[in-house]
This record gives C-alpha cells, sequence and structure tokens, in this order.
C-alpha cells in the first residue's frame, strides 16, 4: 500500500501511429522530433526493414546512421549504446525491432540527454510506449526497472511488418497483455502507486479493461490472420491492444503479481530463452490462483490462452512440482521488496506463490483435458 501523497498520474506518448506501410513514413514522422536521427536495429530486422527505414529517410531530407543491436538490453549494452550516440551527435535514438532493442534504446537515450523513437517490428509486447526500461544481466535474468521522465516521443507500428512476423509473436503480446486488466484491477482496488508515479486514473484502468475485452474479442481470428500473414480489423485490434492500450494500461494502471513471477520466473535458467509474454501468462494464472479467483474464471483463462497458443502450465515452461527448490528461487525473487507483487490487495509471502504455482499445474491440465486440448508439452526456446 503506498503512504505517498494521492496524486493520480497519467503518462503516454508524445505521438502513436500504426497502420499497413507505416514503416515508409518514419522520416515524415521523424523529422518533427530532430534532424539527426540514429537507428538501432539488430541485422535480422535491419535485413527486412533497412531498405525501407533508408527511403523513407531520404524523402525526409535526413541523414541515416544505422547501429547494431547487441542482443540484450544490459548495462554494458546500453552504456555502449550512449557512447555511439554521443559520436553520432544524434539528436533522436531510434529503436527498430522487438523490446529487448527498444528497452536498450530509451536507457540510452535518456542517458545521453536527446528524444527517442520507437518502431516496433513485432507486437510481442507493451514496451514500445513506456517511460522505463527492463535491464537484464549479460546472461538474461531480470536486474532492474530504469524509469524516464518522459515517454517515447514516437511510436511506429507498421501492422503489415506485424503480420509477417511469425504469429508466436503476436500470441506473445496477447500473454503480455491480458495480464494488464488483471493487474491494473488488483492496483486499483489496493489503492497502491503505479508506474506512473501516482494512484491509479480512471483513464490508466479503463484502458487497461479495454485492451482485456478487445483481445477476448479479437486474438483468435487475428492469429489465424497473420499465420497468412493478413492485416484484418481483428489484426489491427489486436496490435493496438498489445502496444498502446496495454502499454498505457500497465504504466498508468498499475502492474501486481503476474509482472513479478514473470521476473521471478528469470532467475530460472529454464525459462531462458521463453517470450516476455509467455512467461507473463504463468504469472497472470498464478495471481489469479493466489486472488481466490472463481474457479469459472480461472478455467476460462487457461481454455482461452491455451487456444492462444501460450504455456498455462509449468511442464509447458521447463519446470516441474517437485522442483522445489528452483520454485523457491521463483517465489523469493517474485516477491522481493519494492516487486510490484506487493500492489496486491493482500500480502502476498512466497511460500504462497510456490503452493499457487504448484496448484496450477493439476488444475490447467483438467480444464485442458475437458475442453479437449492437447496435453501440455515443454515449449521450445524461441530465440
Amino acid at each position: 500500500m503506498s503512504t505517498a501523497t494521492p496524486i493520480r498520474s497519467v503518462i503516454s506518448p508524445g505521438r502513436y501511429v500504426q497502420g499497413p506501410g507505416a514503416m515508409s513514413r518514419l522520416g515524415e514522422f521523424l523529422a518533427a522530433i530532430g534532424s539527426t536521427p540514429l537507428i538501432v536495429a539488430d541485422d535480422v530486422v535491419w535485413g527486412f526493414v533497412g531498405h525501407e527505414v533508408e527511403s523513407s529517410l531520404r524523402k525526409a531530407n535526413l541523414p541515416l546512421r544505422r547501429e547494431r543491436f547487441g542482443g540484450m538490453p544490459s548495462a554494458k549494452e546500453i552504456d555502449r549504446l550512449t557512447a555511439v550516440i554521443a559520436d553520432a551527435k544524434a539528436d533522436v535514438v531510434v529503436a527498430v525491432g522487438g523490446g529487448s532493442t527498444i528497452d536498450a534504446v530509451k536507457a540510452a537515450g535518456f542517458l545521453a540527454g536527446i528524444r527517442w523513437a520507437t518502431a516496433p517490428t513485432v507486437a510481442s509486447t507493451d514496451a514500445p510506449t513506456s517511460a522505463l526500461a527492463v535491464v537484464y544481466t549479460e546472461d538474461g535474468a531480470f536486474e532492474e526497472y530504469r524509469f524516464f521522465p518522459r515517454n517515447p516521443d514516437l511510436v511506429l507500428v507498421d501492422s503489415q511488418l506485424i503480420a509477417n512476423a511469425p504469429a508466436e509473436f503476436l500470441a506473445a503480446g496477447v500473454g503480455d497483455a491480458l495480464a494488464t486488466w488483471l493487474e491494473a484491477r488488483a492496483t486499483s482496488r489496493s489503492n497502491s502507486t503505479t508506474m506512473a508515479g501516482g494512484l491509479p486514473t480512471l483513464a490508466g484502468t479503463a484502458l487497461a479493461k479495454l485492451s482485456w475485452e478487445v483481445l477476448w474479442e479479437n486474438a483468435l481470428p487475428a492469429l489465424d490472420a497473420v499465420r497468412d500473414n493478413l492485416v484484418t480489423q481483428a489484426v489491427e485490434k489486436v496490435i493496438e491492444a498489445n502496444t498502446l492500450l496495454s502499454g498505457l494500461g500497465f504504466e498508468s494502471g498499475g502492474l501486481a503479481a503476474a509482472h513479478a513471477i514473470h521476473n521471478g520466473l528469470t532467475v530460472a535458467p529454464q525459462t531462458h530463452g521463453l517470450a516476455h509474454g509467455q512467461k507473463v501468462n504463468i504469472g497472470s494464472l498464478t495471481q489469479l490462483i493466489l486472488e481466490g479467483a472463481p474457479s469459472s474464471d480461472i478455467r476460462d483463462f487457461v481454455e482461452f490462452t491455451t487456444r492462444v497458443g501460450l504455456p498455462t502450465t509449468l511442464t509447458e515452461i521447463g519446470l516441474s512440482i517437485d522442483d522445489d527448490s528452483d520454485l523457491r528461487g521463483v517465489a523469493e525473487a517474485a516477491t522481493v521488496p519494492g516487486e510490484t507483487i506487493h500492489n496486491m490487495p493482500f500480502e502476498v509471502r512466497p511460500a504462497e506463490v510456490v503452493s499457487a504455482m504448484k496448484s496450477l499445474e493439476r488444475f490447467a491440465r483438467r480444464a485442458r483435458s475437458e475442453a479437449g486440448l492437447a496435453e501440455p508439452k515443454k515449449y521450445e526456446a524461441h530465440h
């Protein structure tokens, strides 16, 4: 519970742009922010968007300088990018790629004292819109959140690029975004402080709920469309829910147990290589069990997210109910002082997290079996 002065706060990016072919207009929107952009993208991403980014900058009479992203948003990589920004005398740094690239660029842009923009090529997390970065150790364990005084000046999402990416990226984004309402609801009940530095606003909480409603209605048809690289209305709605609604909702609505449990899971090496949203989905289910949510709600969530293609059991993320020391390690990391699990409307201790995670296995297996869904098996890690 927060003892801070009860101010409410909502924060958001300067401009959000979404649609098929948006990347071809990146230069036009960047020209309003700066005159010397530095583009940061890894080689894979650059291979399929480089040409479009180059021609859009040329059209806007902006110089092109691109820096390779090193693969992990670690303190070392952030410091390296900060030095590159200074060397390039850039006045705006642009992340083109996934959540890791985006978080490293936001952190480096802040340290360099310049503006920053994001152009996500997948809709797998809500990192593009937020004023914080998740920093990891060199070997992929959660290290810290870094908070910035403002959000990106521009978030540009090319929905055709999202539809061209493998469907599991969009599915992971659904996992990340479904947690937004569960966590905002808990934060609102406990009247805790959000990532925006105040109590939840009606706007933040409402956007979190809207994200949830849009996803239950559109996620499955959108995933089908994306498997054929199609942009439909359902796809546009899910991209907006995963990116903008979830981004504003988690930041100004509040985080609670689901993301804390995700952070705890990063200490278990078995889960490295799983997508952020895959681990968050286990966090959401664990949070529902901790809350004592109606079992029909938990069953619906298991069925729906299994159909989306998200893990709903420990087995799928490489853990087992017999891994006592691993599960205790996860639970202890999830409940350290300052972790968002303390925004729950009741106290949560490590032992309760372990029990909730263990009870998930049997519950989810039964729910899946009754719904005629596949037996759980370990997910192959996608890097």
